[in-house]
């Protein structure tokens, strides 16, 4: 296993010389902006995210997000100013809401060579941001606006500036600032903080005196706590000067809710996404491929590298096992959760790789995760294309016309014939070089294809276009039980009663609502949320979208006196 140390004249060393780096660095970012301003915003959590931010832009109100009436206090709200501030610059939502991510990604893969390069060489380096890159979860989080690509480029920043104080220092301006991006990390995601367990594992070596002390005295430690103060009050501090200065129960209640209940309360009695203890491997042995399927290989070659005492992988992998731990002690789990550990495993497992590629195992199961992936796109795109009846459960609720179904179907045969054209031509000899360019065809396919076909489901336009041409250009719009998409394509013509309110209640001030003025005013509703105090013969099915089917209610099938008893279930976040 001595040949897992080499980290020169691996069958894929040619393509890492230049040009072909610049060359490969352009293909990969190029496949990541593919299909940018293509498509509006789709569940689960975009819609909402937009939302604040459009309320942001349109009010001036940048403090406390708001989802239509209510208060949005579930996140913190600086993802939603990143947005806003992009949308301020390129004057489109279609674009802006998916900026913050796409550039975290290329912050992540930058400081993810920095890392490798640092504690190893620039090869090793660029070996760490390509192993990222051709990960499935990491081009899936960086072409979604969620939070968690922003929190995971502030996490490896991170561990940037406090590795090079603890392995190449000292270096307290580093120190410092990883310190500060630990903290505007939190701020971003709460557990943004998570990088600072990178100084337990170090903290144990040095007791063992596997370490040497850092030169500086025990006075530069302050530069932690400092360093996370200043990365905080990118939030905290203008959230404080607001508490100090007279204020209404709203801010009071945001406080209360985002501080409390959505930190410390959501980590120890989670009520959403329960999972058994050991849902994170399955999370690793799925969204982590293919790289996960080199971990045969990799591990006893790790602990090699720890009995002999370096120092490097010690922390390295220190962390991602705490991380782990941390995240499987709570009850509450997302796949999404353990994303900050990917960009870390990776760098450890970055020097050994150009050995590993020079083997038998690493070159089958590389190729053969290709042929798979190639193999079952050809398999969707001929059951689409050639109607099978197996495929069309999986289209029931989305509400996809014909021309939405070809356009899947031909997009899912291209990347499949260029997947199997990339294994002919590249076969055995660059196994690296193949997981690569097979994430740059699927993340091609899915910004320009997949995506863009999906769009007028996904985002509930088409939907929405139904609603707005029945109800005419004057008639007014009220919302129960809605989605956040719905509430975005109505583009300010909608009413809500509340997101998080029971639908009774929903129901109670849609009805006050629609008296007022009878004659123009409906109700978009789905069909579970419908009660018994409607006359369903005057509702009109508007279409099927994100697995719901909408009615529009007009005011006179309202049955009236009437009280609804509906069961209700709090939205799930």
């Amino acid at each position: 296993m001595n040949s897992l140390a080499a980290t020169a004249h691996a069958p894929d060393a040619a393509v890492l010389r230049r040009p072909w780096r610049a060359v490969l660095c352009l293909l990969m970012a190029l496949s990541l902006f593919a299909g940018l301003g293509l498509r509006a915003p789709a569940p689960p959590d975009e819609p909402r995210f937009v939302l604040a931010a459009k309320a942001m832009v349109d009010t001036g109100q940048w403090l406390i997000p708001h989802r239509g009436s209510e208060i949005y206090a579930e996140k913190p709200p600086v993802f939603m100013w990143l947005q806003a501030a992009a949308h301020t610059v390129v004057g489109s939502w279609d674009v802006a809401f998916l900026l913050p991510s796409l550039l975290a990604a290329l912050l992540t893969l930058w400081m993810t060579y920095r890392i490798g390069r640092m504690l190893w060489t620039p090869r090793i380096g660029f070996y760490a941001a390509l192993a990222v890159f051709a990960t499935l979860q990491f081009g899936l989080m960086a072409k979604r606006a969620q939070i968690d690509m922003v929190l995971v480029a502030m996490t490896t920043a991170a561990m940037w500036g406090l590795l090079k104080h603890l392995l190449a220092g000292p270096s307290r301006a580093a120190l410092f600032w990883g310190a500060a991006a630990a903290g505007v990390g939190t701020v971003t995601k709460g557990v943004g903080f998570l990088p600072l367990l990178v100084l337990i594992p170090w903290a144990v070596l040095r007791l063992r005196n596997r370490v040497a002390p850092l030169p500086g005295g025990p006075w530069q430690w302050l530069l932690v706590p400092a360093g996370v103060a200043t990365g905080l009050a990118v939030w905290l501090l203008p959230l404080g000067i607001a508490v100090l200065q007279p204020h209404g129960a709203e801010l009071d209640a945001y406080v209360r809710e985002i501080l409390f209940r959505q930190t410390a309360t959501r980590y120890v009695g989670a009520w959403h996404h329960i999972q058994p203890a050991w849902y994170y491997l399955q999370v690793i042995l799925t969204l982590w491929l293919p790289g996960c399927l080199l971990l045969p290989k990799l591990l006893p070659a790790w602990t090699r590298r720890l009995s002999r005492g370096d120092v490097r992988y010690a922390l390295l992998l220190g962390w991602v096992v705490l991380t782990l731990v941390f995240f499987s002690a709570s009850p509450g789990k997302r796949e999404v959760y353990i994303f900050p550990a990917l960009p870390l495993l990776c760098i450890a497992a970055a020097p050994l790789l150009p050995g590993l590629l020079r083997q038998r195992f690493a070159r089958t199961v590389l190729i053969g995760f290709n042929l798979v992936l190639g193999i079952a796109s050809l398999v969707l795109a001929t059951a689409i294309l050639t109607h099978a009846n197996w495929i069309e459960p999986k289209l029931i609720g989305r509400d996809l016309d014909a021309a939405a179904i070809q356009a899947i179907g031909g997009w899912a045969a291209a990347l499949g014939a260029a997947l199997l054209a990339l294994a002919a031509v590249l076969r055995a000899r660059r196994p690296g070089l193949l997981a690569v360019l097979t994430m740059v065809c699927v993340w091609t396919a899915y910004g320009f294809g997949f995506m863009p076909a999906l769009d007028n489901s996904a985002s509930a336009k088409q939907v929405m276009h139904k609603v707005f041409a029945t109800i005419g250009p004057y008639g007014e719009l009220g919302l129960v039980d809605f989605k956040e998409q719905n509430y975005l394509q109505a583009r300010g013509r909608a009413t809500d009663f509340g997101y998080k309110q029971p639908w009774d209640v929903q129901w109670h001030r849609a009805r006050a609502w629609a008296a007022d003025y009878p004659g123009r005013r409906w109700i978009l509703v789905t069909d579970r949320a419908l009660g018994r105090c409607v006359d369903r013969t005057q509702a009109i099915t508007v279409g099927q979208a994100n697995r719901n089917t909408w009615m529009l209610v007009p005011s006179a099938a309202l049955i009236s006196p009437c009280e609804d008893k509906i069961s209700w279930v709090e939205a799930d976040e």
